[in-house]
């Protein structure tokens, strides 16, 4: 699961806009690339998303292994797999029969920053809605920071939930044991209120009704809202 958001990007890469062969990939990178294939996909066919992928060719140790970055107006898909075990870890906490529809739920959350950084809306909230204001007991210095987290704790909140709004539509039987398991992923070592506490979203998406028979990003804009709200 996506850990930081990697922005501006300045990375020695290999671009798969087309593809690269087969034997520049590791095998680990191969699966990662298979299991997202279809949202890739469906993000530049059906959508017409600015979309390319990125694999890292040099060694990675403790960046995500999948994250997001923007340049120059396109959207780039990062994967950080060489020399990283959480490339490895993080599949290994799958059950084979949730793995393919796991990976996709990445890569949506991924299409949810994605849209969100084309629509301008980054770290913006909704009309109607105030971002929260830091603490006065913070000191001036940290302020700044404080609300920078909230936001993007929010961010990471519409990715959780456009990938939750992708299975409910893609794989809704799996939905359940997938929602559970973002869950785990989310409440470990978690701290209220930070970057990655999105467990209240996830919380008002444990029914997979709560999206309705909107869009993808419609879906997830609805329950986001409510959580914005909440």
């Amino acid at each position: 699961m996506l850990r930081r958001l990697v922005t501006p990007l300045t990375l020695c890469c290999a671009a798969l806009s087309a593809g690269v062969q087969a034997a520049d990939l590791t095998p680990l990178e191969a699966r990662w690339l298979q299991g997202m294939a279809p949202v890739v996909t469906h993000a530049r066919q059906a959508l017409a998303l600015p979309l390319d992928v990125v694999v890292q060719p040099q060694a990675a140790p403790g960046a995500a292994p999948l994250a997001l970055g923007f340049v120059d107006g396109r959207c780039k898909l990062v994967l950080s797999m060489r020399g990283n075990p959480d490339g490895q870890r993080q599949l290994d906490t799958l059950p084979p029969a949730l793995l393919d529809a796991a990976l996709e739920l990445m890569a949506a959350h991924e299409m949810g920053h994605c849209r969100r950084y084309l629509d301008g809306a980054w770290f913006r909230l909704p009309a109607g809605f105030s971002a929260a204001q830091a603490p006065d007991s913070l000191a001036a210095d940290l302020r700044q920071a404080w609300q920078d987290m909230r936001a993007a704790r929010c961010e990471e909140a519409f990715g959780d939930l456009v990938g939750l709004a992708w299975t409910r539509e893609r794989h809704p039987a799996l939905y359940a044991r997938l929602h559970a398991w973002l869950v785990k992923e989310r409440s470990a070592d978690v701290i209220p209120g930070s970057h990655h506490d999105t467990l209240g979203w996830l919380a008002l998406a444990r029914d997979p009704a709560v999206f309705g028979d909107a869009a993808v990003f419609d879906a997830a804009e609805r329950v986001w809202r409510r959580g914005l709200g909440g």
